[in-house]
C-alpha cells in the first residue's frame, strides 16, 4: 500500500464522518467526492482485464459498491427547510461507510502480506482470475461505485426535498383573445 492509498481511504472516511454533523446540501457536497473519484479513477484505472473470469470479479465488485452506496444514501437523513435541503449521515450510514472502506483497506493490507498473497493467488487460479491488476481494478471500482451511488442518491433526495419546501412563485398568464 502506498501513502496515497492511505490518504485516499482516510479522506473518504472523513467525508462521511464530517457529514454526521448536519450540513446544507450544496455543490461542494457533490464536487469534493466527485473530485476524489476522478483522481482515483485517473490514477488507478488503466485497463480492464478481460481474461478468464476477470470481468465477472470486476462486475461483482462494482455491483457490491453500488449496493453499499445505495444503502448509505438511503440511510442518510435528508430534510428540507425554506427551499434548501440539509443532509446528515446518522450512525447507520456512517457505520456502513466506515465499515466498507475499512474492510476494503484491510483486504488490501492482507493481500500485501505473504499469507494473503498466497490465498489470493490460490483463489485466482481456482476461479480463473488472470492477473493481480484484476483485483486492483475490482477494488477501485468497488470504492468508486459506492461513492458515486451514495452521492447520487443523496443528490436526488436533496433536490426532491428542496422542491417540497421551495416558495411558490406566481406565474403570469397572457390574456387570451
Amino acid at each position: 500500500m502506498t501513502t496515497s492509498d492511505w490518504i485516499i481511504d482516510i479522506v473518504l472516511i472523513l467525508i462521511v464522518v464530517r457529514q454526521m454533523r448536519e450540513e446544507k446540501f450544496t455543490a461542494r457536497v457533490v464536487l469534493l467526492p466527485a473530485g476524489i473519484v476522478a483522481f482515483v479513477a485517473h490514477s488507478y484505472l488503466h485497463s480492464f482485464p478481460t481474461g478468464g473470469n476477470d470481468l465477472l470479479l470486476i462486475g461483482l465488485a462494482a455491483a457490491l459498491g453500488i449496493a453499499l452506496g445505495l444503502a448509505g444514501g438511503l440511510l442518510t437523513r435528508v430534510r428540507s427547510a425554506d427551499g434548501a435541503a440539509f443532509i446528515k449521515a446518522g450512525p447507520a450510514a456512517a457505520g456502513l461507510w466506515i465499515a466498507s472502506m475499512t474492510a476494503r483497506l484491510g483486504f488490501i493490507i492482507w493481500i500485501s502480506h505473504h499469507s494473503g498473497a498466497v490465498s489470493i493467488a490460490d483463489f485466482s487460479v481456482a476461479h480463473h482470475i488472470t492477473s493481480g491488476e484484476t483485483w486492483q481494478t475490482a477494488l477501485v471500482l468497488l470504492a468508486l461505485t459506492e461513492v458515486v451511488a451514495r452521492i447520487a442518491v443523496i443528490a436526488v433526495r436533496s433536490v426532491r426535498a428542496a422542491r417540497l419546501t421551495a416558495p411558490a412563485t406566481a406565474v403570469e398568464t397572457a390574456p387570451v383573445g
